[in-house]
């Protein structure tokens, strides 16, 4: 015989010829030849030496052990005195009951909902996300939920959680904010075959996420096509003068001509305008010399109409002058003076005559 010893947080299991026979707790107590013991602490997982089912017929080692097992569409949240320790996946453990409180949760991933018993700081701990599948909506975003393809239900703005398994999860997001497209380069003919390139914008929502999403396939090129042929129309019905007179009618058209097969497409326009009109090279020199003759025609009244004034105002002093001899001498003088501010030195040579003479130049008789 041979003496043993299990210490505290300590269990022994008794084998002869290794054949389990008991379990042994803390104390001391004597074997028989042919037996032996295996310890185990007991703050660890218990690790079977031999077929475990075997090892829980004995209930009094059944009763000391906590038997957790994990179907394939399972796993188990382990938490150890109230903290997530280990997620359990397929298998069977087993651990030691003793002074660590274990708390086992029990999710069958096989479905993609999860249970509200299970918290949110739990689904984004660093040893359970992988097991989820997480997915944001903005607060300007709605969302449709697609399961195996096929429609469930229409998201709101938030955080979404679901299982990770084999089952197809789609969420198809949209911005519901108001959205702005640009079209550019749209090279369009006029009644008259002028060739025009127009960049344009146009303002949408989506007004109905289910019907721009489910009902219509690529929502947002269709749109820009209906605008696009609505301008086309627009434009080839118009001559080019009549398309750069009636410009400001181009967009209340559009908006008119788009709006209901818009709807249909689950979006609302909410605008839409011309931004450039270029004219080809030949047609552009054309409006630049049009552009010079009305410039050119607009001058020369004006300066008819300031040399015909000019010309009454010249009139109308000589008819006061004739009247008055008065007034002549003093424009005369004025003149005189005008004339002598030029004139920075005379030089003057002769007899006795020249002062008579420059009395005649500057004086009337």
């Amino acid at each position: 015989m041979k003496r043993v010893t299990i210490n505290a947080y300590e269990r022994g299991l008794v084998f002869r010829r290794g054949v389990y026979q008991r379990m042994l707790r803390e104390g001391r107590y004597w074997l028989d030849f042919g037996e032996e013991v295996k310890i185990f602490f007991i703050m660890t997982p218990f690790e079977a030496p031999v077929e475990l089912n075997i090892l829980l017929l004995d209930t009094t080692l059944a009763e000391a052990l906590h038997v957790i097992t994990v179907k394939e569409t399972e796993i188990v949240l382990m938490y150890q005195n109230g903290l997530l320790h280990r997620v359990l996946t397929a298998g069977r453990y087993t651990f030691w009951k003793s002074q660590i409180n274990y708390e086992f949760i029990r999710a069958d991933i096989s479905s993609i909902d999860i249970p509200e018993t299970i918290s949110r700081n739990t689904l984004s701990h660093r040893l359970v996300n992988s097991f989820v599948r997480t997915y944001v909506v903005e607060s300007y975003e709605k969302a449709l939920l697609v399961v195996d393809g096929h429609y469930v239900r229409t998201l709101k703005n938030g955080i979404y959680h679901w299982w990770r398994n084999e089952t197809s999860i789609q969420v198809l997001k949209v911005d519901t904010r108001q959205l702005q497209a640009e079209m550019n380069g749209q090279e369009i003919l006029t009644r008259d075959k002028a060739a025009l390139r127009i960049n344009a914008w146009m303002q949408y929502r989506v007004s109905n996420i289910e019907t721009a999403l489910l009902q219509n396939k690529d929502y947002e090129r269709q749109l820009y096509i209906l605008f696009q042929l609505a301008l086309r129309e627009y434009v080839a019905g118009l001559s080019f003068d009549e398309l750069l007179e009636k410009k400001e009618t181009l967009a209340p058209y559009i908006l008119q001509a788009v709006s209901d097969k818009a709807t249909a497409l689950g979006v609302s326009v909410a605008g839409f305008g011309i931004r450039d009109i270029i004219l080809p090279g030949d047609v552009k020199e054309i409006m630049n010399q049009v552009l010079v003759a009305e410039k050119k025609a607009q001058a020369n009244i004006i300066t008819r109409r300031e040399e015909t004034a000019s010309t009454r105002s010249l009139l109308n002093t000589a008819k006061l002058m004739e009247d008055n001899p008065m007034l002549f001498r003093l424009k005369e003088m004025e003149y005189v003076e005008k004339i002598s501010e030029k004139i920075s030195n005379i030089s003057v040579s002769g007899n006795g005559a020249l002062l008579d003479q420059l009395r005649q130049i500057f004086t009337s008789r």
